[in-house]
């Protein structure tokens, strides 16, 4: 994505983070290190193609790492990169405003 592309910081966030997945895929892997199928298992209702879909695209803006260790059966893990660590006080802070909004904030 280019820098150009979008008009102000905000809209550059929600252009590498937005969607339904990403920010619940990096929300996964704040717990560290996983592998497609826990993943998977981990977002309750995202299908293989989404899940790949989105991995290559949050790859492509160096959210996260993808080491593939090149054995068979095929061993591939998807970590966050600094980057992708980088977003944690944001997630947490939405993390916060969801308690409060279901606690009766609304």
């Amino acid at each position: 994505m280019s820098k150009k592309e979008a008009c102000c910081p905000v809209e550059v966030t929600l252009k590498v983070i937005g969607g339904r997945w990403k920010v619940l895929i990096i929300h996964s892997l704040l717990n560290g290190t996983m592998r497609f199928n826990q993943l998977q298992r981990d977002l309750t209702g995202i299908t293989h193609r989404t899940l790949s879909r989105q991995l290559r695209e949050m790859e492509a803006d160096q959210l996260i790492i993808r080491n593939n260790f090149n054995e068979i059966p095929p061993h591939v893990e998807y970590s966050l990169s600094p980057l992708g660590h980088s977003l944690k006080t944001i997630l947490y802070a939405m993390d916060e405003w969801g308690k409060n909004y279901d606690a009766g904030g609304k």
